[in-house]
């Protein structure tokens, strides 16, 4: 039996445990699945031996979040068309005060970082995420892991290096984005390809996320003109009935949930640097949108 502290311990340390396995796999449900069986472990351990909650919690939740992440690589299923994490809400309220953490927070859970870590080694990964996201010691992670702290250096270096060659640059100003995410959606509507062209870069990409489940491009769309145009025409088209939008807080910044009637129908995000817009993200996978919050 639990007792109702051992409960309140793990609910304290839950937001945590889930930033750290969504982070690690980019899914919600598998995250969620993952947190699940860590609590099944804490139920079941012997808490006279546990010095540090927080400590032990991460390891177990990591650990977890390694194994199944190898069995997905293992399964190595084909994804149509380009794949995008799952989005995140990710309201940091008054828990994260300090503004460059929550900085540091909301760039580690973006969609375009989240895209490169896919890139990873799972070890790799659990290194790049408790490291740059968490903030924890080289030291800590080595004995989370049960590896040498010179092998952990090595993988974070590794980690690093290659996030930071694949990495898009970008701003995360979200009165910027929340701005120009707002002209981007009024432009679009409207089929306003000379206001669309004004607020997107020269070499701006559209990573549209279906799954094969929904309409949305199979292959990244680039360039101003061809980004702009396959707006407006889907703009024309009206594909979705009853559309209504509202603006939420996903994967560290603005975005925008497109609902058609009360049901999710994709989510839109994007990335600026200099004023304009870089990246736009959509994401169509009913199987991702499930999670959210429609009202």
């Amino acid at each position: 039996m639990t007792t109702e502290s051992e409960t309140d311990v793990f609910e304290e340390h839950r937001p945590v445990l889930l930033g750290v396995a969504y982070r690690m796999l980019g899914r919600v449900a598998d995250a969620e699945d993952v947190v699940q069986e860590a609590w099944l472990r804490w139920s079941g351990a012997d808490r006279s031996a546990v010095r540090e909650p927080r400590g032990y919690l991460v390891r177990v939740t990591t650990r977890l979040a390694i194994d199944r992440l190898r069995q997905v690589k293992a399964r190595g299923e084909t994804y149509v068309g380009p794949w995008l994490p799952e989005p995140y809400v990710t309201d940091f309220g008054d828990s994260v005060p300090d503004t460059a953490e929550r900085a540091v927070l909301a760039d580690s859970v973006s969609l375009a970082v989240l895209v490169v870590l896919e890139s990873l080694s799972p070890l790799e990964r659990a290194v790049f995420v408790l490291r740059e996201a968490f903030g924890y010691p080289y030291a800590e992670i080595a004995a989370m892991l049960d590896r040498g702290e010179a092998a952990v250096r090595q993988l974070a270096g590794r980690a690093r290096k290659h996030v930071d060659e694949r990495r898009p640059r970008y701003e995360v100003d979200p009165t910027q984005r929340r701005d120009l995410t707002e002209r981007f959606l009024a432009a679009a509507g409207e089929g306003d390809l000379e206001g669309l062209m004004s607020l997107l870069a020269p070499d701006v990409r559209l990573v549209g996320d279906s799954g094969g489940k929904a309409r949305a491009p199979l292959r990244v769309v680039e360039t101003a003109d061809k980004v702009g145009r396959f707006l407006v025409g889907a703009a024309k088209k009206g594909d979705v009935p009853d559309l209504s939008f509202r603006f939420m807080e996903l994967n560290g910044g603005p975005a925008v949930l497109v609902l058609s009637g009360d049901k999710p129908d994709s989510v839109f995000q994007v990335d600026i640097l200099d004023g304009r817009i870089q990246s736009v993200y959509i994401i169509r996978n009913p199987d991702k949108l499930r999670s959210l919050p429609t009202a």
